[in-house]
């Protein structure tokens, strides 16, 4: 089985089950298989099957449908953020021997920038807007074909290629916070395995209606907001874009019952003022991932919408979900949770081996969901899966009732005088201060340490000094771990998934 055979299966069951609302606009699962169907079509007579397939699109029908289209043929389709810059999108684009672009029409000036390093892209599909642009001047123009035309135009059906478990059916690019990103290459099998797991891991049924506030393009909202839910006849709530107030209104709207976020979006909808328990209430499930949560803002969360968050844990290269706190007992704050079924986690040290209980490690994972590999990238992709076990460059802990817990990443890891310092315990720390909105710790080089600590805060008052911080820390750190550097700044740089940048810390102070 597979995510577009699954689609088919469930708009014959139930046809007439509201399978996404849009901008207030609802669309049936019999709609949207004739629409997957219809887009295949179109894509099949263009000669796309088996191509590269880039979607530049944010969250939206187009991208649904252009997802799951191009799956239909046996296409690779490659998610792309359209708020990357001309060059990012060109290096994609060619690293991943994309044939044909899917975009809103507005990027296409974005697209013609870098025309000239697109000479094996044969068409780019716009979907139309009510910018009422005109494109007869790129130079791309006789690349271009309408979407909504192509969705009105009429198509001859033919016969659906098989799809092969081990196919490659999606190429996620990391983040790239050190290097070029690579390119996840994900399987048919991957993808499947892990929304069938997720969801049943998390009791994603018919009834639920799921707020998809994150990216599409993200694999986060991929699996957990779209083809989980979809897999099993729930009902997706797509937001163009996360916004505290429109995250409350969808929910209160239409009774939502599982909101997906990262950490950073649960504090926005904390500090907007905009909610409350009442526009929450109908929500039986709130996921946290992406990165860890600190523990003082997931209590303040509950405490003031009377929800539980429930963390877990992913990353693009295990198609995301390893872990997540079981449902069926009460969840472990600061925990990642446990392997959700069909998943092995473990704790390993340098040389492989499993650390005991408590002890410090790598986290390392394997199962059906487990990338084939990196794009072109095959010492990469031999580094990185040793004996079949994908080693994630996490710091984890397990404990004596299998609960893991992220204790930073490998790479950020500070060494003062010879002390492990993680950077997520120093922030802890800090957002425990009441005065303190977020916070963000680097290594920074210093003469007698070898590294020293830094800190970079976003304070709810004005008032609040570095010296008040250093003594908060000092009460309930090691000296050794306590901020000798902390800069306020009015917004802690992150990706658009919410992560934070730590390089940009680096760079605004010049390290």
């Amino acid at each position: 089985m597979n995510l577009s055979d699954q689609l088919h299966e469930t708009a014959r069951h139930y046809p007439e089950k509201i399978a996404y609302i849009f901008q207030g606009q609802q669309t049936t699962y019999q709609e949207l298989e004739k629409a997957v169907s219809q887009f295949a079509c179109q894509l099949h007579a263009l000669g796309c099957k088996g191509d590269h397939i880039a979607l530049i699109l944010g969250n939206s029908p187009h991208f649904i449908i252009g997802l799951y289209g191009a799956l239909r043929i046996g296409a690779v389709v490659i998610p792309i953020n359209p708020q990357y810059t001309p060059n990012e999108i060109a290096y994609m684009v060619r690293n991943g021997d994309v044939k044909l672009l899917v975009t809103m029409d507005i990027l296409l000036e974005k697209v013609e920038n870098i025309a000239n390093q697109l000479a094996d892209v044969h068409h780019v599909i716009y979907c139309e807007s009510k910018s009422g642009l005109n494109f007869d001047h790129l130079n791309i123009s006789s690349k271009l074909k309408s979407f909504t035309d192509m969705m009105k135009t009429p198509v001859n059906p033919f016969e659906w290629p098989k799809l092969h478990d081990e196919d490659v059916a999606l190429i996620l690019y990391t983040s790239g916070t050190t290097g070029k990103p690579k390119g996840a290459m994900l399987t048919h099998k991957n993808l499947y395995s892990n929304a069938k797991d997720t969801a049943d891991y998390l009791q994603i049924s018919g009834s639920d209606r799921v707020i998809a506030a994150l990216p599409m393009f993200h694999v986060f909202c991929l699996t957990v907001s779209l083809n989980a839910p979809l897999m099993n006849g729930g009902t997706v709530l797509v937001m163009p874009k996360f916004s505290p107030q429109e995250s409350f209104r969808l929910a209160r709207q239409y009774k939502a019952t599982i909101f997906a976020g990262v950490p950073t979006m649960y504090n926005y909808l904390l500090q907007s003022g905009k909610g409350s328990k009442a526009d929450l209430a109908s929500i039986r499930l709130c996921i946290s991932g992406g990165a860890a949560m600190p523990v003082s803002l997931l209590k303040n969360f509950e405490k003031t919408f009377d929800v539980i968050i429930s963390e877990g844990y992913g990353l693009s290269e295990a198609s995301p979900v390893t872990c997540f706190n079981p449902l069926d007992r009460p969840r472990k704050p600061g925990s990642i949770g446990t392997n959700i079924v069909h998943v092995e986690n473990k704790v390993v040290d340098e040389l492989g081996e499993e650390v005991p209980c408590g002890e410090v490690g790598e986290l390392v994972v394997k199962g059906p969901n487990v990338m084939k590999g990196y794009y072109k990238m095959p010492e990469e992709t031999a580094s990185t899966i040793i004996d079949g076990w994908l080693h994630t460059g996490d710091m984890a802990r397990m404990d004596d009732e299998g609960y893991f817990y992220i204790v930073d990443r490998k790479k950020d890891m500070i060494i003062v005088g010879g002390y492990n310092v993680y950077p997520r315990e120093v922030e802890e720390v800090l957002f425990s201060h009441p005065q303190v909105a977020e916070a963000a710790v680097i290594g920074v080089p210093d003469p007698d340490s070898g590294e020293a600590v830094a800190a970079f805060v976003v304070s709810n008052d004005a008032t609040l000094t570095v010296e008040e911080l250093q003594n908060y820390c000092t009460g309930h750190l090691a000296k050794y771990k306590v901020p000798t550097r902390i800069e306020f700044l009015k917004e802690i740089p992150k990706n658009t998934t919410g992560k934070i940048l730590r390089r940009s810390l680096r760079d605004t102070i010049g390290v």
